[in-house]
C-alpha cells in the first residue's frame, strides 16, 4: 500500500492512497487514517496486525486526491537521515573525477548524516541560497524506512525490520561539501531533503527491491539505474549499522545515488533558479522540485 501525509482543510493528516474500492486503478482518493502523524503509524505498525488492518481502509470512501496537498511522507524526521555516499560504482567514478581528494574513498561503506528540520514536499521548492551556494546539485535516491527497533540484526533478517520505501533527493551544495572537507553542512541546508510522494510499504515489493530509479532536469534525463546495483546492499547496510547503533522506528536511510549528477558532467552542470528536478522510482512515484 501507499501511505501519505497531506494537508486537508488546513490540517495535516496521514492517509492511504486508494482507488474507490479497487486495487488495480491509479489512486484517486486519500483515505484518512487514525494516527496523529506518520511516525506514530510506523511505531504502531511494528505490530504486523496493524498493517493488515490498514488494508480494510481501501474500501472506505476517501477524499478526492485533488482536494489535498501532499507533504513529505515524514515531514519531521525524529533523527538525522543516515546517508550512503558513492554506493553505485559509476557514481563513485564520476565523483572521483570531479574531486579525487574529496570523493575517493576506501572499499567500506561511506556513511554520513543529513540534518532535516523539515523534509521538502513532493511538489515543493529547493532554495538556491544565492550568495551562499554556487554549485547546487541533485541526487535521486531510494530511502529505506525502518519499521521496528533494530539492534544486532543479521543480513538475512533485515527485510523484517523495514516499514517501507520512498524517494529522496539528497540535494547537495558541492562547493560547501568539498570546501569544508566534510559533507554535513553542504548536505543539510534547510530544504535540501525533498521526499515523497508516498511511502510504499515493504511487503509490496520483493526484498531487496530491484526498482528502476531516474532523475530528469527540465525534462532531460540525467540519471537512470536500478536499485539492485547498490555496491552495499540494504541487508548489509542494516546489519552493519545495527551492530553499533540502535535503529529506531522511523529511521530513514538514503541508500546512495546513481551516476549522472551535475558535478559528473563534462563540463559540470549545476542547478539554477527555475530548474525543475524530477526524481522517480518505479512503483513509488515521482518527487518533483523547483529551484527557487
Amino acid at each position: 500500500m501507499k501511505l501519505v501525509t497531506c494537508l486537508y482543510e488546513g490540517q495535516e493528516r496521514v492517509g492511504l492512497l486508494a482507488t474507490g474500492g479497487t486495487l488495480e486503478k491509479p489512486a484517486t482518493e486519500v483515505v484518512f487514517l487514525p494516527y496523529p502523524d506518520m511516525n506514530a503509524l510506523i511505531e504502531a505498525a511494528a505490530n504486523p496486525k496493524v498493517l493488515d488492518q490498514l488494508g480494510e481502509y481501501y474500501y472506505i470512501q476517501g477524499v478526492p486526491l485533488e482536494d489535498v496537498t501532499l507533504l513529505a511522507p515524514i515531514p519531521r524526521p525524529r533523527q538525522d537521515v543516515i546517508c550512503l555516499g558513492m554506493n553505485y560504482r559509476a557514481h563513485a567514478a564520476e565523483a572521483a573525477q570531479y574531486d579525487a581528494e574529496a570523493f575517493t574513498k576506501e572499499a567500506p561503506a561511506v556513511y554520513f548524516s543529513k540534518r532535516v528540520s523539515r523534509a521538502g514536499d513532493p511538489e515543493g521548492v529547493i532554495p538556491c541560497y544565492k550568495g551562499l551556494v554556487k554549485r547546487l546539485d541533485y541526487e535521486a535516491e531510494l530511502a529505506v524506512i525502518i519499521g521496528r527497533t533494530a539492534k544486532n540484526v543479521k543480513a538475512e533478517d533485515a527485510g523484517d525490520y523495514i516499514f517501507g520505501y520512498t524517494v529522496l533527493n539528497d540535494v547537495s551544495a558541492r562547493d560547501l561539501q568539498t570546501g569544508h572537507k566534510q559533507w554535513y553542512f553542504g548536505k543539510s541546508l534547510d530544504g535540501f531533503t525533498p521526499m515523497g510522494p508516498c511511502i510504499l510499504t515493504a511487503g509490496k515489493v520483493p526484498f531487496p527491491p530491484a526498482l528502476d530509479i531516474s532523475c530528469t532536469v527540465n525534462g532531460r534525463e540525467r540519471q537512470r539505474s536500478n536499485t539492485s546495483l547498490l555496491i552495499h546492499g540494504i541487508p548489509e547496510i542494516i546489519e552493519e549499522l545495527s551492530r553499533g547503533m540502535t535503529l529506531l522506528p522511523g529511521t530513514i536511510i538514503a541508500t546512495g545515488t546513481p551516476a549522472g549528477v551535475g558535478m559528473g558532467m563534462d563540463p559540470p552542470e549545476f542547478l539554477k533558479y527555475g530548474d525543475v528536478v524530477e526524481c522517480a522510482i518505479e512503483d513509488i512515484g515521482t518527487l518533483r522540485s523547483t529551484i527557487r
